[in-house]
């Protein structure tokens, strides 16, 4: 891997008074793995919609391939290469699994009989071959989850943003979204994951970015986030964290 193919530069984005991200920054290299990760209410869906411009950040710079986008629109973002999912699944529930795919083709091929190739050839890496003809409302959760990632897939992404893929998945369902993710990143795919399913991200994240209360408070590989203090502290609160400390002096 050689060559940030995006960088985030001092975001911060504010909703009146609310601080929502402050100074957030960190890069990535084509084909990595980076896992975002944080308590709850700690920025990581609102960095994610900076990213994809669904929020435009207040101050700060967001670059992609060398290309300033931090003002841009979501569908110009879109079609420049940058796919996101939401953390609520927003699959057409009346819709064909084969129809909700095509949603995403249609980005790249505005004929029909060009998407629906498209679609196809999504359908089959992602295991919809045989459930095309089925309304999503039909799917299961984990189903449908995929279905999104499917429908991003098919508007010919180089980055993924994926938030929170593995929540509410069995194991089995977290082991077949790692080798799904996996799979993407061997396509020359570069992914950012929000993750709570530690078990899901730690084992693929080439780096991990964490944040807290909207700032980056940590970041390094999966081995070196996992004994960070402040990581713990935010994790599992300070009583914690000091009690860890002073077992470690005594050791």
């Amino acid at each position: 891997m050689s060559g940030d193919i995006l960088t985030v530069e001092n975001v911060t984005k504010r909703f009146g008074g609310l601080t929502a991200n402050q100074n957030i920054s960190f890069s990535m290299k084509k084909g990595e793995i980076i896992g975002l990760i944080g308590p709850n209410g700690a920025g990581k869906s609102t960095l994610f919609n900076c990213i994809s411009c669904y929020y435009n950040a207040n101050e700060g710079k967001i670059t992609y391939k060398g290309i300033d986008i931090t003002k841009k629109n979501p569908e110009k973002v879109c079609r420049m290469g940058i796919g996101r999912t939401f953390q609520i699944v927003r699959t057409f529930k009346d819709m064909s699994v084969l129809e909700n795919i095509m949603i995403g083709a249609f980005m790249r091929y505005p004929k029909r009989k060009d998407a629906e190739a498209r679609a196809q050839r999504a359908a089959e890496i992602f295991g919809f071959q045989d459930k095309l003809g089925l309304q999503a409302i039909s799917l299961t959760i984990s189903e449908q989850k995929r279905l999104e990632v499917a429908k991003v897939f098919a508007t010919e992404p180089e980055i993924m943003l994926l938030d929170e893929m593995m929540a509410g998945q069995n194991i089995n369902e977290v082991h077949e979204t790692v080798e799904l993710v996996l799979k993407l990143r061997d396509m020359g795919i570069s992914l950012v994951l929000v993750e709570h399913v530690m078990e899901g991200i730690m084992p693929i994240a080439n780096r991990v970015v964490v944040l807290d209360y909207g700032e980056k408070i940590a970041e390094g590989t999966p081995a070196e986030v996992v004994v960070n203090e402040k990581v713990i502290e935010a994790y599992f609160g300070q009583k914690y964290a000091k009690r860890r400390e002073n077992s470690a002096k005594v050791q």
